[in-house]
């Protein structure tokens, strides 16, 4: 893979997180915005507003739930260096947000699912990925005691553990009460934690 291609998906997720930030600041002006409106005001062409966002409604959607994400600094303020009670610092704040915004959020669901995807060779991302961030702030303070390579495959497991989806397996179709599902959530984490960390230093 060249350096050309590897950079592609980051600048997707870019373009992506520039129609977000442009439709969020268009909505704090009193506005509803059509996709032509959150195109101008992110620099893009229609065209590429439209293959991101296959209509207008998606996007005002997604947009106010990416402005409700916790924010890393904030949460890790108290300097906690233990990745585990990191963790579930972020689990705990992606709780409250997801409790804040359910309904939008199974609606956000809904509307990339039905996103048809076939024969597209060059895909452009389906969902806006905001955990990763936040995950990554977690395990900072492991850096150096976990190899980059099994750090990575953690942090990639622990996007299946934090999130909405997580939050629609737990409850609907394990019909677990919140608390409930906030103890499986965590023996995962720490169990996924200590399997990386015993797979060795770098």
């Amino acid at each position: 893979m060249t350096d050309a291609t590897a950079g592609r998906p980051n600048q997707k997720s870019r373009t992506r997180k520039d129609l977000l930030d442009a439709a969020a600041r268009l909505l704090r002006q009193g506005r509803r915005p059509t996709l032509e409106d959150v195109a101008e005001e992110a620099l893009v062409s229609r065209a590429t507003a439209y293959r991101y966002f296959p209509n207008v409604d998606a996007l005002l959607v997604e947009a106010p739930l990416d402005g409700a994400m916790p924010d890393p600094d904030a949460l890790f303020a108290d300097g906690s260096e233990d990745p585990v009670e990191r963790l579930n610092i972020v689990d705990a704040a992606l709780d409250d947000m997801i409790a804040a915004n359910e309904q939008a959020l199974r609606l956000m669901l809904a509307l990339s699912l039905q996103q048809d995807r076939n024969g597209d060779h060059d895909p452009v991302p389906a969902r806006q990925n905001r955990r990763a961030a936040l995950i990554d702030s977690a395990l900072e303070p492991a850096r150096d005691d976990i190899d980059p390579v099994v750090r990575q495959r953690l942090s990639r497991a622990l996007a299946l553990i934090l999130g909405t989806e997580s939050m629609v397996v737990l409850k609907d179709v394990l019909q677990l009460d919140p608390a409930e599902a906030r103890e499986v959530k965590r023996w995962a984490i720490a169990a996924l934690v200590n399997a990386a960390t015993r797979s060795g230093r770098p």
